[in-house]
């Protein structure tokens, strides 16, 4: 499937995504990846991820409501795909698979 393999940071999206379910629009994204990573992240970065994947057909949006906490501006919620969970599916499986062939011993840095 041509032009579906996802980058590294396009594959924590997803996987966010996944995560939050029902919540998952643009600054929840952001707040769980810092909160389960650390690693701060752009807005920007975020959406440019979402219209992104959007354009492969790996998430799909909607408008949610307006609502007062946001000064009547609505929220565009993200969920995954069929496609897109079958992609997240194969990265998953081939990281595990490549993960479980590891034997080589953990070498110390030199000078340690």
């Amino acid at each position: 499937m041509k032009g579906t393999h996802p980058g590294e940071f396009e594959e924590l999206i997803m996987l966010t995504i996944g995560v939050l379910g029902s919540q998952a629009y643009g600054v929840a994204i952001m707040d769980e990846i810092l909160s389960q990573t650390g690693r701060e992240v752009n807005i920007s970065a975020v959406h440019a991820v979402l219209r992104r994947l959007e354009e492969k057909g790996l998430v799909k949006s909607e408008m949610g409501g307006a609502t007062n906490e946001r000064g009547g501006r609505r929220k565009r919620y993200f969920q995954l795909t069929i496609t897109g969970r079958s992609v997240l599916d194969r990265s998953m499986e081939l990281r595990y698979r490549l993960y479980q062939r590891i034997t080589n011993p953990i070498v110390k840095p030199s000078g340690s």
